[in-house]
């Protein structure tokens, strides 16, 4: 018995190594092998599941969650995978659902206050989110990706000294995460500094040069970093530091005294934004589409 359970803890741990090294077809025929040899077995199933997810498979990843909790109501890993699986999905109704069942479940997984802290982050909720994720960094305060959403979100709230400091500290723990790399260049855009998103978003480049988020926003910050689009952002980075209804009777008090100077400004920021996307695309890409 001892020798059957030491080869089923062997062939977990074997998947984790290939989900690690990105060998996903041979870590689903391992998933589905276990689940042949003990078709009662919730984990096999949830492994399976967290293949799928990898794989972007959502549907599949979805079904193979639900044979896991049929199997086993309270099985951790199938509702982790059931979260995320939402969260990349942006089915927030269905993820707060989920988030009530998995945090029953497993109290201590930090993991489901950065997803509640990401949905309050999107929503425009950003002391909300600092403080779900202070939950997620007291369970674990040595992540690096909780680190560098929480410089993002310090930086959304102007608190540039605090989001810098947080920039370093995430740097040092992880420096091979494109996904930390991705959220101190948005932390560093929101401060104003885009020379630094641009490194940060390089870094995240090289990690994954495939993926069309990041080299897009990579673009992006070449043409903020250049010096005719720079000039233009200048008055922007003034504006950010007001509030709402202070912009708002800006706006209407510039219309009606100054609506030719207004139109005049719009329509060379107009300009010079699509000229500095030109010039970008013509030193990366050449004359030529992507």
């Amino acid at each position: 018995m001892s020798i059957q359970l030491d080869s089923y803890s062997t062939r977990y741990e074997r998947i984790e190594h290939l989900l690690k090294w990105q060998r996903y077809k041979e870590a689903s025929e391992e998933a589905m092998a276990l689940i042949r040899e003990e078709p009662e077995d919730a984990d096999a199933y949830a492994m399976l599941a967290q293949v799928c997810w990898k794989l972007e498979k959502y549907t599949e990843a979805h079904h193979w969650c639900g044979e896991a909790l049929r199997r086993d109501p309270e099985n951790h890993l199938a509702w982790f995978i059931t979260c995320g699986v939402y969260y990349d999905q942006e089915k927030w109704k269905e993820l707060t659902s989920s988030l009530v069942d998995a945090m029953r479940v497993d109290p201590y997984e930090p993991f489901y206050y950065y997803l509640q802290a990401n949905m309050s982050n999107k929503r425009g909720r950003y002391q909300e989110a600092k403080e779900q994720l202070l939950q997620a960094l007291e369970l674990d305060a040595d992540n690096a990706l909780y680190l560098a959403l929480m410089s993002y979100i310090e930086a959304l709230l102007q608190h540039y000294r605090i989001s810098k400091e947080l920039e370093g500290q995430a740097l040092r723990l992880e420096a091979e995460s494109e996904y930390v790399f991705v959220y101190l260049a948005w932390a560093a855009s929101e401060r104003g500094d885009h020379s630094q998103q641009l490194e940060l978003l390089s870094s995240a480049i090289r990690l994954q040069p495939d993926q069309k988020q990041i080299r897009d926003e990579y673009l992006e910050a070449l043409q903020k970093n250049s010096k005719l689009y720079q000039i233009i952002l200048g008055p922007s980075k003034l504006l950010k530091r007001l509030k709402p209804w202070q912009l708002l009777i800006g706006w209407i008090l510039a219309w009606f005294l100054f609506r030719p100077l207004v139109i005049v400004l719009i329509i060379l920021y107009i300009a010079i934004h699509w000229m500095t996307k030109l010039l970008v695309h013509v030193k990366i890409f050449g004359w030529r589409l992507k």
